[in-house]
């Protein structure tokens, strides 16, 4: 794998640059996938997103909260030079977060989601309104496994591989801001 700036900055860089996650969730041997906006947290690495409880997906993680998922970045935001895109892949779990967990991430959710302070006021839920009976909540993934496209073969010969990440190596992403 190309690692010239480490695998902590390269992974900070995509969940930095990826505005939205491909989250797979399953039912009954179905599999399904939702778009989600999210953001993330480190040490361990957390996901969060937010949804309605009538959701697909909502539904299959009240019956099993192991999801897979995926998130990547194109072009110039790859930050690879000879790769048009960068990602990763990852396995975990996912949990509705209990009201009283809600605090915790209610701030820095809709702040990562909307930058920008009127769009948050916009679209901002009360936390209020993320609990029951309400019908949105916000919902925790906990990663406990990820991949990083192999760059340094795709340079090679164009085969597009996955390289494990190391939980000790995933350990050392931190935020920028």
């Amino acid at each position: 794998m190309d690692d010239t700036d480490g695998v902590a900055a390269r992974t900070r860089r995509l969940l930095e640059g990826a505005r939205y996650l491909n989250l797979a969730t399953a039912r009954d041997g179905l599999p399904w996938v939702a778009t989600l906006e999210y953001v993330w947290f480190p040490g361990p690495l957390r996901l969060v997103f937010g949804s309605s409880t009538g959701s697909r997906h909502s539904g299959d993680l009240a019956r099993d909260p192991r999801v897979s998922g995926a998130l990547f970045v194109t072009g110039a935001g790859s930050g690879v030079e000879f790769a048009p895109v960068d990602g990763a892949q990852f396995t975990g779990r996912c949990e509705e977060l209990a009201p009283e967990r809600l605090a915790e991430y209610y701030e820095p959710f809709y702040e990562g989601v909307f930058p920008d302070p009127g769009e948050r006021e916009r679209w901002r839920l009360a936390p209020a309104l993320l609990a029951p009976p309400a019908v949105h909540r916000l919902y925790l993934v906990t990663v406990d496994r990820w991949w990083l496209i192999d760059t340094r073969t795709w340079a090679e010969d164009r085969v597009d591989r996955r390289t494990e990440v190391a939980p000790e190596e995933l350990a050392g992403v931190r935020r920028t801001t």
